[in-house]
């Protein structure tokens, strides 16, 4: 529906790999960007990382977010498929596409998806994760994708949503940490 919030996202079958090399993580950025115009979809928080992604998105129009997503899947499976010489599915299920209603969750959606780099220590500083748009977020440098606006309507300020993401990343490593002591 016209102004919802979407969670978007997926992941390979068996947590194997969806992004084999850094032309495939941008060749999905490129079907973003293509497929947000054709669809009326803005392209709020992302991260793409080797096994999965999330895209945050507000539909801008009557035109069904499952379009988008389905288009996007489709067009990037398809070349994956060709560069590797395989056929078959990539991913594990069906795209989730979680609606978003509470300002909290919209809020804490946000920082979960920027935060996927440090979870799956890939990196130690999150804007070193190329893949994301945490630096576009912050900086306000326009990208060609990103809704530039949203961050600051959300949050205030650039520096306020900086501050929110990176102040979670002790609290986040020691949940990670306090899971080797679980016994299960």
């Amino acid at each position: 529906m016209k102004g919802n919030y979407y969670h978007i996202y997926n992941r390979g079958i068996d947590n194997r790999p969806i992004f084999f090399n850094d032309d495939n993580y941008h060749y999905f950025i490129r079907l973003m960007k293509e497929n947000h115009k054709r669809y009326n979809i803005s392209i709020l928080v992302y991260c793409l990382i080797p096994n999965h992604f999330h895209i945050l998105v507000q539909q801008k129009s009557e035109i069904d977010v499952s379009r988008f997503v389905q288009s996007l899947n489709n067009a990037f499976v398809q070349g994956i498929n060709k560069q590797l010489k395989r056929k078959g599915t990539l991913y594990e299920g069906r795209t989730q596409t979680k609606l978003i209603q509470d300002e909290d969750y919209l809020m804490h959606v946000c920082r979960y998806i920027h935060l996927n780099p440090i979870k799956h220590n890939l990196v130690k500083n999150i804007s070193d994760w190329e893949f994301s748009n945490f630096q576009t977020c912050i900086n306000g440098e326009n990208d060609e994708l990103t809704e530039m606006n949203f961050i600051v309507e959300l949050f205030g300020s650039r520096d306020s949503y900086k501050e929110f993401v990176e102040d979670y990343i002790p609290i986040m490593e020691e949940k990670s940490t306090m899971k080797e002591y679980v016994l299960e």
